[in-house]
């Protein structure tokens, strides 16, 4: 199971400070381009001879699909799931999202809600991703229950006494708190991972 590290810091999974800017500004371009005809899409769809064929960018662009969802919400509300005042409400929320199969989604102009249901959304992504790259499907059929088992321990974490100052206190010292980003990022990337290493073998 992918647990999330709470405290400490990774040498191989380093989030940049600016995830989130990093984030939209890189699905944008990467979107942009699939409009334009520049890349094979799904990524998970690549041969080696296509632009971006290579594992490490199948692996960035299919981590950047998934996160298209959270992208599509008026707003800019993904920006929420980096807000340390915000955290402990979100992933309740999430807790109680009912799981869904979708990979097109409607929104329902319910922040938490929507939210939830673009996270999902992304797994699902994931998921159909694997599927079409000929990975295992049998690998990724957990996926959601234990994302479920790390946003609950988040949510604890996030509702205990003094956790904005804890938060603060990491930031400072340059390691990654529990934000949901952070989680989503950590667990979409793995996924795109072994999709991606997948196509490279297929």
């Amino acid at each position: 199971m992918n647990w999330w590290p709470f405290g400490k810091s990774s040498e191989t999974q380093v989030v940049p400070p600016s995830l989130l800017d990093d984030i939209e500004t890189r699905a944008k371009r990467y979107l942009n381009d699939v409009d334009n005809g520049k890349f094979v899409y799904p990524a998970c769809k690549r041969s080696a001879s296509d632009n971006a064929g290579d594992v490490q960018s199948i692996c960035d662009h299919t981590t950047l699909e998934a996160f298209r969802y959270l992208l599509s919400l008026p707003r800019r509300e993904f920006a929420l799931l980096a807000d340390p005042d915000q955290q402990a409400s979100l992933l309740e929320g999430y807790l109680r999202q009912l799981p869904h199969d979708q990979t097109v989604i409607e929104f329902t102009g319910s922040t938490t809600a929507d939210l939830s249901i673009a996270v999902i959304a992304g797994f699902n992504w994931l998921v159909h991703c694997a599927v079409l790259a000929g990975a295992d499907p049998r690998q990724f059929l957990g996926a959601l229950r234990n994302f479920r088992k790390v946003a609950s321990s988040a949510q604890k974490w996030w509702t205990a006494e003094g956790a904005n100052e804890r938060c603060a206190e990491m930031l400072q010292a340059k390691q990654e708190p529990p934000l949901f980003l952070n989680l989503l990022w950590a667990d979409y990337t793995r996924m795109a991972n072994e999709i991606a290493a997948a196509r490279g073998a297929g």
